[in-house]
């Protein structure tokens, strides 16, 4: 990706996932905003944005944080909002025996002691592969990977859902589903 394109991918993360109200932006209750509205609302902000851009830092992100509408019309940030306009809803799904949770050494003692937290998103992100897990830890410092016991969560009624990326999301992870490392 791009120099561009990454910086356009942080901005829309912000604005889309966080703080829409920031360049004037209204999400609907799905987290999609009008392309139009966005790209004036950048204007305003000082930021170029145009459709074209758009579509290819949508298509080119390998992470598929972002979607657009069938008719290009509209945008939306997949997972990872915390505002609280913001409620998609997807169907429930079985997850597969193990989800693993990517996050730096640093915050292993107070995992360990209270589980995984949403924070101020709205779900607690899993994937289903240790490397993506790795990836996302090293954001944050040393990483290490905690892997979750996600199938047994959800038959003792935890609520699991998937991202249109993949990216696995969950209320919560209670401390006794935790076991660190793959």
């Amino acid at each position: 990706m791009s120099k561009q394109h990454t910086e356009v991918s942080k901005f829309l993360s912000y604005v889309l996932r966080h703080e829409p109200h920031a360049i004037g932006l209204t999400l609907d209750s799905e987290g999609w905003a009008e392309v139009n509205a966005l790209i004036a609302g950048a204007k305003q902000a000082g930021r170029t944005l145009d459709v074209e851009l758009i579509r290819a830092v949508v298509n080119s992100s390998d992470k598929k944080r972002f979607a657009l509408s069938d008719d290009g019309s509209r945008i939306r940030a997949v997972q990872g909002h915390s505002t609280d306009t913001v409620a998609i809803q997807r169907e429930p799904k079985q997850p597969p025996e193990f989800l693993y949770h990517g996050t730096a050494t640093r915050f292993l003692d107070s995992i360990l002691a209270e589980g995984l937290r949403p924070g101020e998103r709205h779900h607690v992100h899993l994937s289903e592969d240790v490397s993506t897990a790795t990836a996302v830890g090293q954001r944050y410092g040393k990483p290490v990977v905690l892997k979750i016991e996600a199938l047994r969560m959800h038959q003792q009624g935890f609520v699991f859902f998937q991202a249109d990326n993949g990216v696995w999301l969950v209320t919560n992870v209670p401390n006794s589903f935790l076991v660190i490392g793959p």
